[in-house]
């Protein structure tokens, strides 16, 4: 198992950004981020914190695989129609992925839409990686607020939105946030938790919820797996 201490620390290894490889895509959410806003999930994680809301997504197979241009294209094309203020890159990890992720970011931002990004990798290191890697450094750029740090499931942050543990940050990089961000780190914030049913009986959860909130919204719904901590994450 990998050392709590080294979490997020190693540099990422550089992708070819021609293709991206994701999961899911919501034109549409209030549960992550600020504002109504679109949300894509990537498929694959190099960070591996214990306890991940996420687990499924850690694995570099499976999900979607589609060419970079064309799906930024229709990506910005469906935020636009939904009535989105921007996107949210989650996963997964998006520097895992930074060349896709940077290009399909900048063309949400040449739309007039915002980027919000989370990272397992603090943002000290993505500074500095970023000084030779173009690929972070295009990301990174591209992104107006970054929620960074690895997830510690000992260090539950029951006061702030969107992250999941103390140690992580909420980092405005552009003005665009600047205000939200502070107001958050003097009063902090609610989280919010988005539930979808689908015709044929399918249910998609998103969002923050404290695990006695999820267990009573879920309890009839089929076991799931608990995790540790005073939140989970349902992608």
């Amino acid at each position: 198992m990998t050392p709590l201490a080294t979490l997020g620390t190693h540099e990422p290894v550089a992708r070819p950004g021609t293709d991206l490889r994701w999961s899911r895509f919501l034109a549409a959410t209030i549960a992550e981020g600020p504002g109504l806003r679109s949300a894509l999930w990537v498929q694959g994680c190099s960070v591996h914190c214990p306890g991940c809301f996420n687990p499924q997504l850690w694995a570099e197979i499976g999900g979607r695989v589609e060419n970079t241009a064309r799906l930024a294209d229709r990506l910005v094309t469906d935020a636009l129609n939904a009535g989105a203020r921007g996107i949210t890159l989650l996963g997964g990890e998006p520097f895992d992925q930074a060349a896709a992720l940077g290009s399909i970011a900048q063309a949400f931002r040449a739309s007039g839409l915002t980027v919000m990004t989370f990272s397992g990798y603090p943002l000290h290191l993505l500074t500095q990686w970023a000084k030779n890697r173009p690929d972070i450094a295009q990301l990174l750029g591209a992104t107006d607020l970054l929620i960074d740090g690895p997830y510690l499931r000992d260090q539950p942050d029951a006061g702030r939105p969107w992250l999941g543990s103390t140690n992580q940050g909420i980092r405005a990089l552009t003005p665009v946030y600047a205000a939200e961000v502070a107001q958050i780190e003097r009063e902090g914030g609610l989280d919010r938790l988005e539930v979808r049913i689908h015709p044929d009986g399918r249910v998609d959860v998103n969002g923050w919820a404290n695990d006695a909130a999820l267990d009573e919204l879920l309890h009839d719904l089929g076991p799931r797996q608990d995790r540790p901590g005073t939140k989970a994450r349902l992608p």
